[in-house]
């Protein structure tokens, strides 16, 4: 996992509304939430709505947020640029949701499963990746972004993210052939 402190890294991906969002572009927020996602994923499916209840409300807020899709496309093609135009209108999602096709952010950020969540302070120093709360498609807890709302709460009032940080459970990110990052688990979900 990538260590708390650390800067994030630069990307500039195309995004479905068009033209490009680059961590330049979030350079005036109280934090920024970098999450990586999909549009397949039962993972992703299973918190989208408080994903978007979360992100409204922390934007509004001076929270920048990204959404980055670093699946194999040509193997999953419900996770196609055109199909995530469709999935962010479909949700409603506010934030830019962008394609990282070569996935070299995905590398960048040590993201692993889909949802994977990083959050950065004012100065895009991480300060929080994790779960988004304990909740699981199976596990009959209720979504309620706990985890990821308190270090989101921490980070704005300029204190640091005390809260617990547990690694994201979902979907492996789909790696294309030969691009499999060392601290990929071949034995993680199959969705």
């Amino acid at each position: 996992m990538m260590p708390l402190g650390t800067a994030a890294p630069e990307f500039s991906l195309p995004e479905t509304d068009g033209g490009n969002v680059s961590l330049a572009d979030f350079k005036d927020s109280k934090a920024l939430l970098v999450i990586f996602m999909c549009n397949h994923c039962p993972y992703v499916k299973h918190v989208a709505e408080q994903l978007k209840l979360l992100t409204d409300e922390y934007m509004q807020h001076g929270v920048g947020v990204v959404g980055i899709n670093s699946n194999d496309i040509a193997k999953y093609p419900d996770d196609n640029f055109d199909a995530m135009k469709k999935e962010k209108g479909d949700r409603g999602y506010a934030f830019p949701y962008a394609l990282d096709e070569d996935q070299s952010v995905a590398i960048s950020y040590g993201a692993a499963c889909t949802p994977d969540f990083f959050l950065f302070d004012a100065d895009h120093k991480l300060v929080y990746r994790g779960q988004l709360d304990s909740s699981r498609p199976s596990n009959g807890e209720p979504v309620t972004g706990i985890d990821l709302r308190t270090a989101i709460d921490e980070t704005i009032a300029g204190r640091s993210a005390a809260v617990e940080q547990k690694p994201s459970i979902g979907c492996n990110i789909k790696w294309k052939e030969g691009n499999e990052p060392g601290y990929f688990d071949p034995k993680g979900s199959g969705y």
